[in-house]
């Protein structure tokens, strides 16, 4: 009876061990690889290098990029103690809007007017009748005459200004002539234009195993199939047009004009119009993978670039900002904000370069606008 009993405690202490030998031998995998989805693949670092934690901006920073996003005042007020922990002096309010809209807009943010600017839209109701310029140039003076000191976002992403509210300006592109009376009016009350026109690259490629940005193009593709659409290199030609022929107004092109993956377009753009500037918005993900070249593009365009974010009020996101701009910190990700497959890199820019991006170049185009 002992002697069993001692036989059958070996064999389990036996198969213990055998358990215990095959969990540290043998590597859990959570799913076979071949069914990982690429959607899915969200790799950490195993680097071992320095890792910065900027938890405030080097200097005080005018974000020309963002949104009316709070809900109420309790939204606004944490959104303010945000801006104060991570060293945003200033948020443009892109508010697309016109009306009694852009009336509430502007109500919303008056507690805190130091701390935010609210831009306007244009007024594109009824505008395929005769006579809309006027009414819209009637309307742009009221919505300054109510404290608006900029435009935008205007957006075109192939078949006209759609972004506006109430309605948008489908058919209408920044260089149609029909623009030209707005614009004028908008250089005439130093009101400054951002605008975003097209997309990058990635989203006018094929979704497939070629395609460079493949998980942000799957989901932001462009629709080339639609009848009178305009494609990347058109519209930023519609662009480009508009600032030529407008040299008395000012021009923000939203994320770089879309060229990120082709800088020299919008570095043309800067050497020929000095009334072009450019933010650097919800671009982060798409400048961050190549430092070297951005870095030198960057220090050389430094009077020409502004902050931008278009990404929310998080505080976490804002620091991501400040590590791409601020630091050398090499192969990182961050995957609540980029969705693309590749490591992000810091851009290590100068001093003398964050400050113009920061708040020089924002301080000289909102002197403009007073």
């Amino acid at each position: 009876m002992f002697l069993r009993m001692l036989i059958k405690q070996r064999i389990i202490y036996f198969s213990i061990l055998l358990i215990l030998i095959n969990y540290i031998a043998v590597p859990a995998f959570s799913q076979d690889i071949n069914e990982l989805k690429l959607k899915d693949f969200r790799p950490v670092s195993i680097y071992k290098v320095p890792v910065s934690n900027i938890q405030k901006a080097k200097f005080p920073i005018t974000d020309f990029h963002s949104h009316d996003y709070p809900l109420d005042r309790a939204g606004l007020d944490a959104w303010v103690r945000t801006m104060d922990e991570v060293g945003i002096a200033k948020s443009i309010i892109l508010s697309y809007s016109i009306g009694t809209a852009f009336d509430s807009v502007i109500e919303k943010y008056s507690p805190y007017k130091d701390r935010f600017e609210v831009w306007c839209g244009f007024d594109f109701r009824d505008c395929d009748k005769p006579g809309w310029e006027e009414k819209a140039v009637k309307e742009l003076v009221r919505c300054y005459q109510k404290g608006a000191r900029g435009v935008g976002e205007l957006g075109d992403k192939g078949l006209g200004e759609f972004y506006s509210k109430p309605s948008s300006g489908f058919g209408l592109h920044i260089d149609d002539p029909k623009m030209k009376a707005l614009i004028r009016k908008c250089g005439e009350l130093h009101m400054p234009i951002s605008i975003h026109v097209a997309e990058d690259a990635w989203m006018y490629e094929p979704a497939n195993e070629k395609n460079d940005g493949l998980m942000n193009a799957g989901t932001w593709k462009v629709d080339m199939s639609k009848p009178g659409i305009l494609n990347h290199d058109q519209l930023v030609k519609t662009l480009e047009n508009a600032v030529r022929d407008n040299p008395n107004t000012t021009f923000i092109a939203c994320h770089l004009a879309n060229t990120c993956s082709d800088l020299s377009v919008i570095a043309g753009m800067f050497d020929k119009y000095p009334n072009l500037y450019a933010d650097i918005a919800a671009r982060y993900g798409e400048l961050a993978p190549i430092p070297k070249y951005v870095h030198a593009f960057m220090e050389k365009y430094a009077g020409r670039i502004v902050y931008g974010t278009d990404m929310g009020t998080n505080k976490a996101m804002y620091r991501t900002t400040f590590r791409i701009l601020e630091s050398d910190d090499e192969h990182f990700y961050d995957h609540d904000l980029f969705s693309y497959h590749w490591a992000l890199y810091g851009l290590g820019l100068s001093p003398a370069t964050l400050r113009k991006i920061y708040q020089d170049n924002g301080k000289k185009i909102l002197m403009y606008a007073k």
